[in-house]
């Protein structure tokens, strides 16, 4: 089996559905753009890897209708949530938890979705032929991660985490480059004979309220560091999002229209062969 990656099994039981859905409309738009360019009309079995708590997830069952759609997810917390979830929908959307290290299905799938989940996953770039793999012909693979690991965002949370003050809990939470660039995801897929398009795009996010990007960064990369220093409750936790707090305020002024929020995505789908 395979050993369960360290980040992922910190993160396991330490995220927030609420906080992460804050900016609901921003974190799903790249979704939906990612769902519009799959091809497939009839599919009969979809799994979204990495599927949080739900709610785009129950989106592929109003795309597919006649499709059984599952999804898995790492966090109790989300999956939990997306239980809840599924009480209002039909028995064909069903939801579990699972490492997306170790999912394998029980038989060929016709659409596999990862959604802003694969960067958690350091050997993600092993994964991808195996899921191809385990795609029907002419089956579809469609993921979508953030690209801003170079972004003033995640630079300056890096090097606070390495700062004298915070190094020895910190300096090794945080990677340096968990994705690939579109050139490389199309590479690795085409070279398992996949017809592959691969994209980016940045998004000006225009976030709103006070602090607003570090509300963003709440949910999603200050996750690890949280759960290092114990949760939001904990008095190191106050210090450091104080300092963290300034540091981006300084580099995302506010303006008189909201924060601007320059966000890149990396999008990959690819279709096996026939």
């Amino acid at each position: 089996m395979r050993r369960v990656p360290e980040e992922s099994s910190v993160l396991n039981d330490t995220w927030d559905p609420a906080q992460y859905w804050v900016f609901a409309d921003e974190r799903s738009r790249p979704f939906f753009e990612l769902v519009g360019r799959i091809g497939a009309e009839a599919p009969a079995r979809v799994v979204d890897l990495g599927c949080g708590h739900g709610e785009l997830t129950a989106t592929l069952a109003q795309r597919w209708p006649g499709a059984a759609i599952a999804g898995i997810d790492s966090s109790t917390e989300m999956i939990n949530a997306a239980h809840r979830l599924a009480a209002g929908h039909p028995a064909r959307l069903e939801f579990a938890v699972g490492n997306l290290a170790d999912w394998a299905p029980e038989g060929p799938v016709d659409v596999i979705v990862s959604n802003a989940a694969l960067q958690w996953v350091p050997e993600h770039r092993e994964l991808l032929p195996r899921w191809t793999q385990a795609l029907s012909p002419g089956g579809w693979l469609a993921f979508q991660v953030p690209g801003n690991a170079g972004a003033p965002s995640h630079a300056l949370l890096r090097e606070l985490c390495r700062s004298p003050r915070w190094r020895d809990r910190l300096a090794d939470v945080l990677r340096w480059h968990p994705v690939g660039d579109p050139a490389e995801y199309f590479g690795l897929l085409a070279g398992q004979g996949c017809r592959v398009d691969a994209w980016e795009a940045t998004y000006l996010q225009v976030l709103q309220g006070d602090d607003a990007v570090l509300e963003w960064v709440k949910g999603t990369a200050l996750r690890p560091v949280l759960a290092a220093l114990g949760g939001e409750g904990a008095a190191e936790t106050a210090e450091f999002l104080t300092e963290y707090a300034g540091l981006l305020r300084e580099a995302y002024p506010p303006g008189p229209h909201g924060t601007l929020f320059p966000f890149r995505r990396i999008f990959v789908v690819a279709r096996t062969g026939l």
